[in-house]
């Protein structure tokens, strides 16, 4: 495993300038802070957001508020409201994004994770 050494810090995420990852629909708005291999986010996805790929990357996504389904490429589709979150490995479960009314999430990927 990995060590990432962060001191104590406070994170005002309004004043994190958001980056722009458009959808398939809809447009996906990151603020993202780095800690060696560990990236922390504030994911915001606007109404009507559709992931334009499957994701094989490892996270741990918590919901803060909104609806997200998360469909998994067997055809499962997971419907997540605030306080749910999912934990997931790199290349062990293809699974992207969709909410139809947006969502903000808080999101970890990192090396723990397999990143």
């Amino acid at each position: 495993m990995i060590a990432v050494t962060i001191p104590f810090q406070l994170t005002d995420w309004g004043s994190i300038p958001a980056t722009e990852h458009p959808g398939e629909t809809g447009m996906a708005y990151w603020r993202t802070l780095e800690f060696g291999t560990l990236r922390v986010r504030m994911v915001e996805y606007t109404p009507g957001y559709m992931a334009d790929h499957w994701c094989q990357k490892g996270h741990i996504l918590y919901v803060i508020s909104g609806v997200l389904d998360t469909e998994l490429e067997n055809g499962e589709v997971f419907r997540m409201t605030p306080g749910m979150s999912y934990e997931v490995s790199d290349n062990l479960s293809s699974h992207r994004s969709h909410t139809e009314a947006g969502a903000i999430l808080f999101v970890v990927d990192g090396a723990f994770l397999g990143t």
